[in-house]
């Protein structure tokens, strides 16, 4: 059985390879893919090489272990029908619909305990989005919102408004996105978010502050999420964030450092950082949760927020290149970019 396999060969360079694959053992499946997500943000950096060398891009993924240089593997949200099964598989696996945490490739093998069935009323371009409603439910555990907060959202890419989505359910005072892209901005909006502004525009910031109360020194928001992928928003954040008040970082910024202002409003305000890494738990939940709850509410939450509305680029799997290229280079016109396997 061959494959066509997405390989990240080298800074700008992604190449599809015919890979022929090994016979299925007893315990193992094969899937043949029918969509898969691509994640911008880590992805952009895979492709211009701003991971850390010494990092492996997610520990605990099996399928992506020791992926630290090319030419690597890697994509993580991918959606498939079991085609074949090992003698020792329940034959019930056969021809089901399941997600897996899957770089891009046409075919995979793996094992029964490396997939998740789809539930039967889900859409199964919706399902590419577990990966990411999972971050988005893990980030709102670790952030602890409290009734009657304010807080803001900066970044309205994908997890952005999954973590919008999420946060219009609580009985919050105000929600409100800062983006700079405008289509952003009115999808941040559609979903429940009370206003979004643009972080370029010091009128904008002004208005945001306003809404703030920032005339007390002490006020300012309760919770900020930085989820924009741009280390330089951290400052943002800071400006924004009232009296011990919580920085919830999101973002996973690569090899790109961030230069943080820790004096003035950080240091007199009790300001607390809270890195938020969706491959482990918040502690103070791992007495109740573990992942496979964590990811029934993602799937119940899928179900609810409908984030199939946000894909806006279905790109054949053969014009992969393109897609990249697309990324990197007018990032403002992808959202949510899919590849389509010709299911």
């Amino acid at each position: 059985m061959k494959a066509h396999q997405l390989w990240f060969t080298e800074p700008y360079t992604v190449t599809i390879r015919e890979e022929e694959l090994p016979a299925l053992a007893d315990n193992q499946i094969l899937v043949r893919t029918w969509y898969s997500a691509i994640s911008a943000g880590t992805e952009i950096l895979v492709y211009r090489h701003q991971i850390p060398e010494i990092m492996a891009l997610d520990e605990s993924l099996p399928s992506l272990e020791n992926q630290h240089e090319y030419p690597l593997q890697y994509g993580y949200a991918t959606v498939g029908q079991i085609e074949s099964i090992g003698a020792a598989v329940d034959p019930s696996w056969l021809e089901k619909l399941v997600f897996a945490f899957q770089p891009h490739a046409s075919h995979f093998i793996t094992t029964p305990d490396q997939v998740f069935p789809l539930p039967e009323e889900l859409d199964p371009l919706a399902a590419v989005f577990l990966a990411n409603m999972e971050t988005a439910v893990n980030l709102v555990q670790d952030a602890a919102p409290g009734i009657g907060e304010r807080v803001i959202v900066v970044g309205q890419g994908v997890v952005g408004l999954l973590v919008s989505s999420l946060l219009t359910e609580f009985p919050l005072e105000e929600i409100y996105a800062v983006e700079k892209i405008e289509e952003r901005r009115h999808f941040a909006q559609r979903i429940g978010v009370d206003k979004a502004f643009h972080p370029g525009f010091e009128i904008e910031i002004h208005a945001l502050k306003q809404a703030l109360q920032m005339h007390d020194p002490k006020a300012g928001a309760d919770l900020v999420f930085e989820l924009s992928g741009n280390p330089e928003a951290l400052n943002l954040a800071i400006d924004l964030t009232g009296f011990s008040g919580r920085i919830v970082v999101g973002s996973w910024y690569g090899s790109k450092k961030a230069a943080l202002n820790l004096g003035g409003r950080f240091h007199r305000n009790r300001i607390r950082l809270i890195s938020s890494q969706v491959s482990t738990l918040a502690p103070a939940l791992t007495g109740r949760w573990n992942k496979a709850r964590r990811l029934k509410v993602a799937w119940d939450m899928i179900c609810r927020v409908h984030p199939e509305q946000f894909i806006s680029h279905r790109i054949p799997f053969t014009s992969a290149a393109d897609a990249y290229q697309l990324l990197d280079q007018t990032p403002e016109d992808v959202l949510q970019a899919v590849f389509v396997y010709g299911v």
